[in-house]
């Protein structure tokens, strides 16, 4: 079955589309790559995203104009994706959306919105669209959140040590799959959430992220900032935990230099690149993780990169890329795969990952053009993944 993954995440910088020839074949799924693409959203876009996400107040205009508006651009990348990756044939697609909300109270996740209206993909490709595929896990009392972990458990099983998948997005979130034990995932802290919050606060807005990590390159750790930041209560709680932008945002950062000013941009950017290194290593540290494999956006910032490998000497750092998935392309592929699980029946999730009462078949279904025909049910998961490059 041909595939193709959409995924926009917690920066909202556009879309990131991924493509895969995907077979099942006893407890092997089989992925062979197809290649990816970026579509950026509209500036406009972009800028109704930022005036609506938390803590600002929106309103339901707000937020219908921005579901089918974030549902055309996914269309759009859909569109493309189908041309320039598939030769115009694929079987399915599934959409992450863009998610608004994640509604967290006291480590127990209430709700979670994605937008991103399903029937404008499927109108616009003609194909079938999975999609809102972290709710059926909140529901099951898991977290929804990060839904990568079972993509994660098959590529890492079977390395040894202690392997370990880091996506560094908006969110910074670890998969960790240690021999004898369930995997476990969750997310540890803002990877470049408070980064890009601090990069369009001092620039007035004109740059939206801190570009190759110079800004951060150029400044000093304030100690006292850094010691306010560690205070934060999210990073003692326990696993399976997931956070967002609700709790990582601007004036979040205000508050936090309010208690410890640091007059010098470039040292707030110094200093946030050294939080999320920090939380990470401790993630890694108290899971005795021997091997990180990063992927995502942050994997392009080296200033991050190197302070992760000064906080963890001892671990083997490498990209996804390794491992035949490209850094860029590894959610929307992951997505891909459970749009995959979900027409053929299997659940998505693992109770270690996300605290779920128990896995999930995760999503809805959007029919495309032609009738609906789903493929029988399959009764063994799969425990391993082999990739097959293009």
């Amino acid at each position: 079955m041909r595939v193709i993954g959409l995924m926009s995440g917690t920066s909202y910088d556009g879309i990131e589309a991924a493509a895969a020839d995907l077979d099942l074949s006893g407890d092997t799924l089989r992925m062979r790559t197809l290649g990816r693409l970026s579509h950026p959203y509209p500036e406009q876009l972009r800028t109704r995203i930022a005036a609506a996400l938390p803590p600002a107040p929106t309103t339901t205009e707000a937020i219908c104009v921005l579901d089918t508006g974030i549902g055309q651009a996914f269309a759009e990348a859909g569109v493309r994706a189908l041309a320039e990756l598939c030769d115009g044939h694929a079987d399915l697609l599934v959409s992450h959306g863009q998610t608004m909300h994640h509604w967290v109270e006291d480590g127990t996740v209430r709700g979670t919105l994605q937008l991103g209206q399903p029937a404008w993909i499927a109108e616009a490709t003609g194909l079938a669209v999975v999609a809102d595929l972290r709710s059926r896990d909140v529901a099951a009392g898991g977290q929804g959140a990060p839904l990568v972990a079972l993509f994660d458990a098959l590529l890492l099983g079977g390395l040894p040590g202690v392997p370990a998948a880091l996506n560094l997005g908006g969110i910074a979130n670890i998969t960790v799959v240690a021999p004898d034990a369930d995997p476990l995932a969750f997310d540890t802290g803002p990877a470049n959430a408070l980064l890009d919050a601090a990069a369009r606060h001092f620039s007035g807005g004109t740059e939206h992220y801190d570009r190759d990590g110079r800004g951060a390159a150029a400044g000093q750790v304030n100690l006292a900032l850094l010691r306010r930041l560690l205070d934060e209560p999210y990073y003692r709680l326990p696993s399976p935990k997931s956070t967002g932008k609700e709790l990582f945002h601007t004036p979040y950062l205000l508050a936090a230099l309010a208690d410890a000013p640091t007059p010098d941009p470039q040292d707030v950017l110094a200093t946030l690149t050294r939080l999320t290194a920090a939380t990470v290593a401790d993630a890694c540290r108290d899971h005795g993780v021997t091997r990180l494999v990063v992927s995502g956006g942050g994997a392009r910032n080296p200033t991050l990169m190197r302070m992760i490998a000064d906080e963890l000497p001892d671990v083997d750092l490498s990209s996804s890329d390794d491992l035949g998935i490209a850094s860029d392309a590894k959610e929307a592929l992951a997505f891909a795969l459970l749009g995959y699980l979900t027409v053929h029946g299997l659940p998505g999730t693992l109770r270690s990952g996300t605290g779920a009462r128990h896995p999930s078949v995760l999503g809805s279904i959007t029919p495309g053009r032609q009738p609906l025909r789903l493929p029988a049910p399959v009764s063994t998961a799969p425990n391993r993944l082999q990739i097959v490059a293009d």
